[in-house]
């Protein structure tokens, strides 16, 4: 069978252990057929398309596994604030966006991290309403652990003095008892729920531009998490008859559990672009706002241990009971006590349900020492985003101290435990470029020089054929795709990317200025410059 397509005189990475490397590569259909060299091209027909590579680097396309489509695509329309350098230049583009919208309607948007102002002090509704006295604000922090918003967005919510704080979250108050604006963890909806959301419909419009853009970028699949309006856009978005630029394995929210278990849905329901990965359960907050559940106090705060949006028990027994309906957990865990308690939990689950179904953890921002080998042994997915960790830098060594952080972001302790490791970017938490996660997993490094020229905690680097990995196999197998994705190898999807440089041989410094130059998923361009 002649091939549809060739690709010749190239420098293939096919990840795969068995030919890690090639010059030629044909599909037939969705699928790769052959890996080699020169000789493939006996395997060109009359009507094969030959594309000569002329030296260009080519790597199986590239999964994020933890991204949220939706914030993604309505991050594009709502005020961006991220590096804004002061509380005043994020009031300044809240009023350059009051200026322009019709009163009483909402000013949503996202990014602003209070840690990287002049003073630390997190934004409060006496800071917007001055901008924004007829607008209802609603502004979402960079680690998505946190809002603040304005006075009318309260009344909007029905807050008042009176509000409890709901389980797992807490309402910010000043010393007469009043709500100061700042919600964190599970408070967050008190706020949240008076939005207008947009509906599956509504997100089928938006949802494009941003798909097209993660293409772009070299990606090829994404896990998304926690969204079923997402679930919905995508499904229409399939109706409409344009196939997918990229495959999507759907993790749903905890919410959705019993609706999943009636309809008897369980990990693998689906096909290669539209997937059910698992239930995406959280088990504590974050660093930015001091959330994440800690075994010692944050420096400086000797009350404070974060917080637990699932207490002991109860995460074993939601644990157990997503298992038993066949369903894979994706449980968020940022702290050194929420990872540990999570992988206590995982531990008390019959070994059947270890084995069958890939359980995984996401973020592993910081693990005890004696944690460290407790993923590998209960064949637990360390779902990992690297951007985080230079980008937490500064703020980890000021909240746990430099004590603690040997073991932050631990990917090479992991892997040497024999963890398999699943990178991403937490889109939009931070920039979906898997380059950029790439580069921050080989250098810990960040441009302000902070950490030094070995970078921060540079013990915890690995090598760039590690971190594709964990953006190519490690994503398909977290997925339980691995027999299809993952590699180049003759008989799995023709998913893969074409670079304008080598990132293997290329000075790790310039890994982030890299540009893809061709996306193709499932034997289709889906983005093409070649």
């Amino acid at each position: 069978m002649n091939a549809d397509l060739l690709l010749i005189n190239g420098c293939i990475y096919t990840m795969d252990p068995q030919r890690p490397r090639a010059t030629a590569l044909a599909v037939v259909g969705e699928y790769v057929r052959a890996v080699g060299e020169d000789d493939l091209r006996a395997l060109a027909g009359p009507e094969t398309e030959v594309v000569d590579l002329e030296g260009r680097t080519v790597l199986p396309g590239l999964t994020d596994s933890h991204i949220h489509l939706s914030w993604f695509a309505l991050s594009l329309q709502q005020v961006d604030l991220t590096g804004t350098a002061s509380r005043e230049e994020m009031l300044a583009r809240v009023a350059a966006r009051v200026a322009v919208t019709p009163m009483g309607e909402w000013i949503l948007g996202r990014g602003w991290n209070q840690e990287e102002w002049p003073d630390r002090r997190f934004p409060t509704a006496a800071d917007l309403d001055p901008v924004a006295p007829s607008h209802p604000v609603l502004l979402v922090a960079k680690s998505g652990h946190a809002l603040v918003a304005n006075t009318r967005a309260m009344e909007r919510a029905g807050i008042t003095p009176a509000t409890p704080d709901p389980p797992g979250g807490q309402i910010v108050r000043d010393e007469s008892g009043r709500p100061t604006g700042l919600f964190l963890e599970e408070a967050m909806r008190l706020v949240q729920d008076a939005v207008p959301q947009p509906d599956g419909a509504a997100l089928a419009q938006i949802l494009p531009p941003a798909l097209e853009h993660l293409s772009r970028l070299g990606l090829t699949a994404v896990h998304n998490m926690g969204d079923l309006a997402v679930l919905e856009a995508c499904q229409r978005l399939r109706e409409d008859g344009a196939p997918l630029p990229l495959r999507v394995v759907f993790y749903l929210p905890l919410e959705a559990l019993e609706h999943a278990r009636a309809l008897r849905i369980r990990s693998g329901l689906g096909d290669g672009f539209l997937r059910v990965g698992g239930i995406k359960v959280f088990s504590d907050g974050a660093l930015g706002p001091r959330t994440a559940a800690m075994l010692e106090p944050y420096l400086g705060e000797p009350e404070n241990q974060g917080i637990l949006t699932l207490e002991p028990e109860e995460l074993q027994a939601v644990v157990r009971q997503v298992a038993e309906s066949g369903l894979a957990l994706a449980v968020h865990a940022i702290g050194d006590r929420a990872n540990r308690l999570v992988l206590d939990a995982f531990a008390a689950l019959p070994s059947e349900y270890r084995t069958r179904l890939r359980h995984r953890i996401e973020h592993v921002q910081l693990l005890h020492p004696d944690d460290l080998g407790r993923l590998a042994s209960l064949g637990v997915v360390a779902s990992m985003q690297p951007i985080h960790a230079v980008q937490d830098a500064p703020m980890a060594d000021r909240y746990w101290g430099p004590a603690r952080c040997a073991t932050a972001y631990a990917w090479r302790s992991l892997l040497d435990a024999g963890t398999v490791l699943a990178f991403g970017s937490d889109c939009p938490v931070e920039s979906p470029n898997p380059f950029l996660g790439i580069h921050a997993a080989v250098t810990r490094s960040r441009p302000d020089g902070y950490g030094g020229p070995e970078g921060w905690v540079p013990s915890q680097r690995i090598t760039v054929e590690e971190a594709v990995r964990a953006y190519t196999w490690g994503g398909a197998y977290a997925a339980q795709l691995e027999s299809r994705l993952g590699t180049l190898t003759p008989g799995k999807w023709a998913d893969l990317i074409v670079l304008d440089q080598d990132i293997f041989a290329a000075d790790p410094s310039r890994i982030p200025q890299t540009r893809v130059l061709g996306t193709m998923a499932g034997g289709r361009w889906v983005y093409r410059e070649i």
